[in-house]
């Protein structure tokens, strides 16, 4: 395989607008004891216009694809119209929050197609209006370092399996090149920002993400990127840009006072 080979093969791939979906390798998380320990993995719903999945890397963030936060006219969804479905299983979710923050990659370019640099930086982080607390479900780390361990595996929502998480145990890591991988995982429509875990010190940290695939050499291949870098930079840019939470305490009324107590690419479409 020669990355020169694989770069023209992307322009095929952007067309294509999705690997098609393997059969073999995954399991549905259908259980409560299935679930266990990957509730952090969500659904990322887009206003009735399909999903992405989505991790919490911290109570109040949600790593995902860029691609999936913008709209089909290449603008930035509006904050309101996101919401992160964690653990969600036959439509249940162990919790349910809006988006207040968005900050997409500045490397990435909405209006160009797939190429090498859109999947480098096709990184997004969502910030919720309201933490999930680790009881809840439990953040995770970013992988760091260049040892991946002996296999790595996903774990993601995607057309015909909208309704659970499914996880593929072990996948191969094929080449890497310039922060950008090629893996074999198994990802289709909805899989667009799923977490791409090594398996090196016990429980998985984020090794990358799923930015769009395709088929190379007869097998169908996934591509994400490196992520500690991208990631900081865009936890420097909501910090730049930030947002107030709303005010959620209790507002007491007084008495005759009157008022109110108020206070995907691979995004699973309706298309």
């Amino acid at each position: 395989m020669t990355w020169r080979a694989l770069i023209l093969g992307l322009a095929a791939l952007a067309c294509a607008g999705s690997a098609a979906a393997q059969n073999t390798g995954l399991r549905r998380l259908t259980d409560r004891d299935d679930l266990f320990g990957w509730e952090a993995v969500g659904r990322l719903e887009l206003n009735g216009q399909g999903y992405c999945t989505g991790t919490l890397i911290a109570p109040e963030l949600v790593l995902t694809a860029a691609h999936c936060v913008y709209s089909n006219d290449g603008g930035l969804r509006p904050a309101e119209q996101i919401r992160f479905r964690a653990g969600l299983r036959d439509g249940i979710a162990v919790a349910d929050r809006q988006a207040l923050q968005i900050a997409a990659h500045p490397g990435y370019d909405p209006r160009r197609r797939l190429n090498m640099e859109n999947i480098r930086h096709d990184v997004a982080l969502v910030r919720l209006a309201e933490p999930i607390l680790s009881g809840q479900a439990d953040a995770f780390a970013l992988h760091s370092g260049e040892e991946y361990g002996g296999a790595i595996s996903v774990t993601s929502y995607g057309k015909g399996r909208d309704d659970a998480l499914s996880r593929q145990r072990q996948c191969s890591l094929m080449s890497e090149y310039r922060d950008v991988l090629m893996i074999d995982c198994n990802v289709t429509f909805g899989s667009s920002g799923a977490p791409v875990f090594s398996q090196v010190g016990g429980r998985g940290r984020i090794l990358s993400l799923v930015s769009g695939g395709g088929s190379y050499g007869g097998k169908q291949v996934a591509f994400g990127m490196k992520l500690p870098q991208r990631v900081a930079e865009l936890k420097a840019q909501l910090r730049r840009n930030s947002v107030a939470a709303p005010d959620r305490r209790i507002k007491r009324i007084r008495a005759g006072g009157g008022g109110s107590a108020g206070g995907a690419k691979f995004v699973r479409a309706g298309e």
